[in-house]
């Protein structure tokens, strides 16, 4: 028998998107505006018919999400699928969840799926966290006998036993999310499919579901995991699939797959971010801008966050991690260990300037992160804003530096003395180095 869990064929995904004309004319006439609508009038009733897309707007682009993408995962083996924002992770894992149709191509899924894709994904708003979990076992063809046996164990590791008879739509996000991972995990799919909706969760819980899916792993059942973190990625996945612009590099190991999409990530140096998608999350950053000042030894970075609170909501703290190459961080800045920023409903920009220690020539990544505690998460931007070093820290130094020796130059000073000669003292020279 095959041990092939997933195969996936040259699978395409393209989407029609509608734009409005944005030439502006001086003076647009009353039939002009009628036959303009009249022809996108028409032009809708035909894709109706057709069964196609229907697109709001004058002028209709096609976007291909994937292209010709092709891989297949072995039983047991956990793949991290990594890409930037837009890269098409999401859309590939809904297509291999069979919630949306490849344009081209196929996927073979060799057993059940369980899939953790966005918050809440497969509940039911109305109903309580007790009636979702049978709800969702009978969804991935589980018997109630099954979801019994399992049911103890799930509420324990959600830890929602005060709110299991509470209807799920008054949970915040972080309870939806453990929730759906624990039904998710525990009613033992074949295949188990997660994307960076963990990432809504605190940090223990995060460190939790990573326990759970190595678990799961070596039970022989299958993981595909969508993350930013590549610290996740690396500690827990065997194979990594890089995705650029909706097109796969082969399936490889999961060092060499980070190590590919840090490469071509420090090709593109980016010092400003704006937020395009995904705005679920009710405090968020919109818009980040740095500039790095100075010169060597002495460089700071300006930041100007845009943080939006759309609801009242606990205020909070920021934190900025410099991560190396291979998105380790190498250090953290915190202006304030209470929460400080926002609270109300508006937008808030806030000025941060961090100070940064003697640091080795290369391209440094930051990564922001939002919450009211540290075990609490509002946002958290991963791998978007870069910026590079050129200079070597130490004036008149020739000699490249290295990052297995670390990539900070701390200041230090020497004092060298000959200590006195003694007789029975076989070293009758020695030095003693004081360093600050």
């Amino acid at each position: 028998m095959s041990d092939i869990a997933i195969s996936v064929e040259n699978i395409s995904k393209r989407y029609l998107i509608g734009h409005q004309r944005g030439r502006r004319e001086p003076y647009t006439a009353l039939r002009d505006v009628i036959e303009r609508e009249a022809r996108n009038f028409l032009r809708k009733a035909i894709d109706l018919v057709h069964g196609k897309q229907i697109v709001q707007g004058d002028e209709v682009e096609e976007f291909w999400a994937l292209k010709d993408v092709s891989f297949e995962v072995k039983e047991g083996e956990i793949v991290g699928i990594i890409g930037r924002n837009g890269a098409g992770k999401s859309t590939l894992l809904k297509i291999l969840s069979r919630i949306t149709e490849p344009t081209e191509g196929r996927a073979r899924l060799r057993g059940r799926v369980g899939s953790l894709l966005e918050v809440g994904t497969g509940f039911h708003p109305e109903l309580t966290g007790r009636e979702n979990i049978y709800l969702n076992g009978a969804v991935l063809g589980m018997t109630g006998h099954d979801i019994r046996r399992k049911f103890d164990e799930i509420v324990a590791f959600a830890e929602v036993e005060k709110f299991l008879d509470t209807p799920v739509k008054q949970y915040s996000s972080g309870m939806y999310v453990r929730l759906a991972f624990a039904v998710a995990a525990h009613l033992e799919p074949e295949i188990l499919v997660v994307d960076e909706v963990l990432a809504v969760g605190d940090t223990e819980f995060q460190r939790k579901c990573l326990g759970k899916m190595s678990q799961v792993s070596k039970t022989g059942r299958t993981v595909l995991f969508v993350s930013h973190n590549p610290m996740a990625l690396r500690t827990l996945c065997t194979h990594g699939l890089v995705l650029r612009n909706g097109v796969a590099r082969p399936k490889q190991d999961i060092i060499s797959a980070l190590a590919h999409y840090s490469s071509e990530h420090e090709l593109r140096l980016a010092r400003s971010w704006v937020r395009s998608e995904d705005r679920t999350s009710p405090v968020r950053f919109e818009s980040i801008d740095i500039r790095l000042k100075g010169q060597q030894p002495k460089f700071s970075l300006e930041c100007k966050c845009i943080i939006v609170w759309e609801e009242t909501a606990r205020p909070a703290m920021i934190d900025v991690d410099v991560v190396d190459p291979n998105f380790f961080a190498i250090m953290q800045a915190q202006p304030s260990y209470a929460a400080f920023i926002g609270g109300a409903p508006g937008s808030y920009q806030l000025d941060l300037n961090i100070e940064l220690p003697p640091l080795v020539p290369g391209v440094y990544g930051l990564n922001f992160w939002i919450g009211p505690h540290n075990n609490e998460t509002y946002d958290h931007i991963r791998n978007t804003i870069n910026f590079e070093i050129n200079e070597s820290p130490i004036p008149g130094r020739t000699v490249p530096h290295y990052p297995d020796h670390g990539y900070i130059v701390p200041n230090s000073t020497a004092k060298v003395r000959r200590m006195q000669e003694r007789d029975d003292n076989p070293c009758s020279h020695i030095a003693t180095s004081l360093v600050q």
